[in-house]
């Protein structure tokens, strides 16, 4: 399931903390400067903002991960 089927949504309050779900269920809450900082950078694009958030929440792939050694 990518980006693409299965989105992040955010939501930010009122107190300026950004709440971050994917699925119908809230995955991570960023507050204080990193919050502000995210704010900032949201709102380019729709795919700008998916990788954004992915990263944010550690729910991403760098392209650099080694397949498992299997021993046979």
């Amino acid at each position: 399931m990518g980006l693409e089927d299965n989105p992040f949504d955010f939501r930010v309050t009122k107190d300026g903390r950004v709440l971050i779900s994917r699925g119908g269920r809230q995955v991570t809450v960023v507050a204080g400067p990193a919050a502000d900082k995210l704010i900032s950078k949201l709102g380019q694009s729709d795919d700008e903002d998916q990788q954004l958030l992915a990263r944010i929440t550690g729910n991403y792939r760098r392209g650099n991960e080694k397949p498992a050694n299997r021993r046979t």
